[in-house]
């Protein structure tokens, strides 16, 4: 199911995020601009849920604050010149592993709040840009993540403790000085986590509640 970058009505106008329907029954509505956000909000909810959603979140209006808080997405800052070298070793996504690099990125990916699940299109994007990519020590899987310019987009580890490494591979695909990366505020683990290896919080980006 594709998304709807403008879902406008006389009420206003909000971007629909419908792609986690298929897989989770969840949507997002973002609103852009409304002068009734409540009745915009009632027309976008109306239609998520036509359309399978069984769970809706929504950010961008201050007039959401009345309805339950899910999550704040947070961007963490990081010196790349204070992540430790590792033996670990990027190796990155090719068409033959795709399907194994999205097994384990969606199994990941659905306990965390606000992550997005990736299809194969998503997944065909990545190899388009090429950030998508394994970390190894020898034979053994260490764990995934998507890292280029100054972000990391997505980190996880296959093994307790194996996510210091994760990180500090990773950063080998980082041309940047500075690294960046998103967390929900829900995701207390991950944040100290990455607190541990020297990032700091820099700023909120979005704050979700929960509608339905």
């Amino acid at each position: 199911m594709k998304d709807i970058p403008v879902f406008a009505t006389e009420y206003g106008a909000a971007s629909l995020v419908l792609r986690e329907i298929p897989y989770r029954q969840v949507a997002y509505i973002r609103i852009q601009d409304s002068l009734d956000p409540g009745l915009l909000l009632e027309e976008c909810v109306g239609f998520c849920r036509a359309v399978g959603a069984e769970q809706i979140y929504a950010s961008g209006h201050e007039a959401l604050e009345g309805y339950p808080f899910h999550t704040a997405i947070w961007q963490m800052r990081g010196d790349k010149s204070v992540l430790s070298d590792t033996d670990a070793a990027l190796w990155p996504v090719q068409e033959n592993t795709l399907d194994q690099w999205l097994a384990i990125y969606n199994r990941k990916a659905v306990n965390i709040p606000n992550a997005a699940w990736m299809s194969h299109a998503d997944g065909r994007e990545m190899l388009r840009l090429g950030d998508g990519y394994f970390v190894h020590r020898g034979d053994t899987l260490l764990g995934i993540g998507r890292a280029s310019g100054g972000t990391m987009r997505w980190v996880a580890s296959c093994y307790p403790k194996a996510g210091v490494d994760v990180v500090r591979a990773l950063a080998h695909a980082i041309s940047e000085d500075t690294v960046y990366l998103e967390v929900a505020s829900e995701n207390r683990k991950a944040i100290e986590f990455y607190k541990a290896l020297g990032f700091v919080i820099c700023g909120e980006l979005s704050r979700w509640y929960k509608i339905l």
